[in-house]
């Protein structure tokens, strides 16, 4: 049975991607250093499923350390490494760039030099659309992300200009997902959909940067760990947009949301943040041409399947500190 490295592996995309493995007959060797980014309980909750499975194996260490990290290589023999191991979110890499750096682009320089040493031919990056702060829609892989707008997406493009760099020299197949803003059950706190759906159970007021206008290309958390999934089976270096193909503004969204969990929302405007993007839009004709990926799940099923999760575990989500 081949071996599936996944980082991150407690974090809200990583852990679907491991339960779609075992799924597909994989093992998998999970890493996570189980940072107090957000809530832990969320990361453990998402952790406890996944120790369930006898296929899954769990080391709890941070891909900043490479002796121990190489440990876990001399134990296993890995066939491929899914690196979803991240700092996330654009506005606290401004208050703390160096924590970003040294995770996002030192990390996966360590995994990839392991990669080369223990002869692991498959290396797949999560990225992101941030990238493409500044570019006219929709966003097409081709275009120049030469001048990303935080300390986020600057660790973003170090780690895939590495990874290109591996590829170049050592031959290793090298996949990059850039994912546009992933959403559904058991999601991150950081994340707008969690955030206002948790406030409007609480019945507690939403704050919006900006007038509520700006739109994101949603994407499900199944299709995106679907997608994440089906690279693993493409050669050579490639760059590939995730996305639910599909704008939405947010105050659509927080629209839904109050049909969905019967609340009314009392919302509080603030400045827009000059880091963020006023839209995105993926081009994902590049999946669909490789993989005959295709998104499945629109906003309106996904935000219901969410807002059912959350009421099904409210008695210990309500808890979750924000």
């Amino acid at each position: 049975m081949n071996t599936i490295l996944v980082t991150g592996v407690a974090g809200f995309i990583a852990s679907s991607v491991a339960s779609i493995l075992f799924n597909q007959g994989y093992l998998v060797i999970g890493i996570d250093n189980l940072n107090d980014y957000y809530d832990r309980s969320l990361k453990l909750h998402r952790l406890s499923i996944l120790q369930e499975n006898p296929a899954f194996t769990f080391y709890r260490l941070d891909i900043e350390n490479y002796d121990a990290l190489e440990l876990v290589f001399k134990l296993h023999k890995i066939t491929a490494v899914v690196n979803l191991a991240a700092r996330a979110g654009v506005r606290y890499s401004i208050k703390n760039p160096f924590v970003y750096f040294s995770t996002n682009s030192m990390g996966t320089l360590n995994l990839l030099y392991l990669c080369q040493v223990y002869s692991v031919g498959k290396f797949l990056l999560a990225s992101t659309s941030s990238l493409y702060a500044g570019h006219e829609l929709p966003f097409q892989e081709s275009l120049p992300v030469n001048q990303p707008v935080s300390p986020y997406a600057a660790s973003k493009k170090a780690a895939e200009a590495i990874a290109y760099s591996y590829h170049h020299l050592y031959g290793i197949d090298v996949t990059v997902l850039r994912y546009f803003t992933v959403y559904g059950p058991a999601g991150r706190p950081d994340m707008s959909i969690f955030l206002f759906i948790h406030r409007l159970m609480n019945s507690a007021p939403l704050t919006v940067f900006g007038d509520g206008t700006q739109s994101r290309d949603f994407t499900y958390i199944d299709d995106i760990a679907r997608g994440t999934v089906m690279a693993l089976s493409l050669k050579g270096y490639e760059v590939v947009n995730l996305g639910g193909n599909h704008q939405v503004h947010l105050h659509e969204v927080i629209q839904l949301l109050e049909e969905y969990t019967g609340k009314k929302a009392e919302i509080t405007f603030r400045e827009f943040h000059k880091a963020d993007l006023k839209e995105t839009h993926a081009d994902i004709s590049k999946a669909a041409h490789l993989m005959d990926w295709h998104p499945e799940t629109g906003i309106e099923e996904g935000l219901k399947r969410t807002v059912h999760w959350f009421k099904t575990n409210w008695s210990w989500v309500k808890n979750i500190k924000m």
